[in-house]
């Protein structure tokens, strides 16, 4: 009986309500806090769980988005928590009552701003309706700041949906644009969301973080041709009325000669990292102190703010049927360690007065991959509240 109750998530889901409508009774009791705004809290929300317009009906045909493979996903050894059962159930990330209640959430721990993962494939946008059906619709979306991360990587067809498309790991969406692309998507971008007032801007800039460098320069042509990119961007800004634009890198593993040059000729004003990346050791306690390690390499190498990320877990075998143990993170995984490695990041900004102090989480949601803030039957609320726990300077450390 006991392994039947731990199998039904509809069990699960029904707990989960009678959790959260105990969690909401007791909290009307608190006294609200105003977390401190002197940090930049920023969680990415990877857009996937909802039905695209353009090509929701190829990649995941169920029509609830990568809500089909997360519900799919098994363990792959003894104790592996999979799939993954939402506290809130398997609810659409488009839909504003849902993205309101996200915002309630995250401002209430300390969250205080979203960075969105922005796609262009095939001379247009995808899962954009997160942001513009779900957030910007959110009646309280302006409690917290936002921004894009474009996400210009490459994506094959078993990568998103391997149920689907099983070993066919050809090239389903090459991320690299051109320039006449490009400047559809600088005038996209500045229209549609720079002029929000609750767009997060550094210095009176509006931030757009980049994710792949090497596919803006792929696409652009060379080096120097993406310089001339950006400059257009820039200064297509500055005409709508900013004084500029912030451009963020994602810097992936080391600091390398190559890339910092890159970094550098582009004029990038920051970097930080979507994730701790790659290679994922088992430990997560090992994988936050290598992320420390690289962390301080870049910080010594970059003469530009280089922005702590903290990452809560590693698990993206619901994607790959071939991935087992030695693939997870999942040994000393918990909320107190991801508390203790935000407190390193929020010591990392201390120790940085000269740039704002912005964090980047991984993430709100990612479910598909491991690491996320949104309440679930295993943690509960246990990952946000550290958030909190960390920002009202009661987590305990001694120096």
């Amino acid at each position: 009986m006991i392994m039947n109750f731990i199998h039904n998530p509809g069990i699960f889901l029904i707990l989960g309500s009678l959790f959260l409508t105990s969690f909401v009774s007791c909290r009307k009791t608190e006294t609200p806090h105003k977390v401190n705004s002197e940090y930049l809290v920023a969680a990415y929300i990877w857009p996937s769980c909802h039905h695209d317009e353009r090509f929701g009906d190829m990649l995941w045909p169920e029509g609830m988005g990568e809500w089909e493979v997360i519900k799919k996903g098994t363990p792959r050894f003894e104790g592996h928590y999979q799939p993954k059962v939402p506290l809130w159930g398997y609810e659409p990330d488009d839909d504003p009552k849902v993205m309101e209640k996200w915002i309630d959430a995250a401002t209430d721990h300390g969250v205080n701003t979203f960075i969105f993962d922005w796609y262009w494939f095939d001379e247009g946008p995808f899962l954009e309706s997160t942001i513009n059906n779900g957030f910007l619709k959110a009646e309280n979306n302006e409690k917290m700041n936002f921004y894009l991360m474009w996400a210009n990587h490459d994506v094959r067809r078993n990568y998103w949906n391997v149920h689907k498309y099983k070993d066919d790991s050809s090239l389903l969406w090459d991320g690299a644009v051109d320039m006449e692309n490009f400047k559809i998507i600088v005038q996209r971008v500045i229209s549609r969301y720079f002029s929000r007032p609750n767009y997060l801007k550094i210095d009176g800039k509006p931030v757009f973080s980049i994710f792949s460098i090497h596919n803006l320069i792929e696409g652009l042509g060379d080096l120097n041709e993406s310089k001339k990119a950006l400059d257009f961007f820039r200064e297509e800004t500055k005409k709508a009325g900013f004084p500029g634009l912030h451009i963020q890198l994602i810097g992936f593993g080391s600091p390398r000669e190559n890339l910092l040059e890159q970094i550098k000729v582009l004029g990038a004003n920051s970097v930080t990292k979507y994730n701790w990346g790659g290679p994922h050791p088992q430990d997560y306690i090992q994988w936050g102190v290598e992320s420390i390690e690289r962390r301080n390499q870049w910080d010594d190498a970059l003469d530009i703010p280089y922005f702590p990320n903290v990452s809560i877990g590693w698990d993206d075998t619901p994607r790959f049927p071939a991935k087992g143990k030695k693939d997870v993170v999942y040994y000393n995984k918990s909320p107190e360690g991801f508390a203790t490695f935000l407190q390193k990041a929020k010591e990392y900004c201390d120790s940085h007065p000269e740039q704002p102090k912005l964090i980047t989480i991984f993430s709100w949601n990612e479910w598909i991959e491991g690491g996320y803030l949104l309440p679930d039957m295993k943690y509960g609320f246990t990952h946000l509240s550290a958030v909190k726990k960390v920002f009202r300077g009661e987590l305990e450390h001694y120096h």
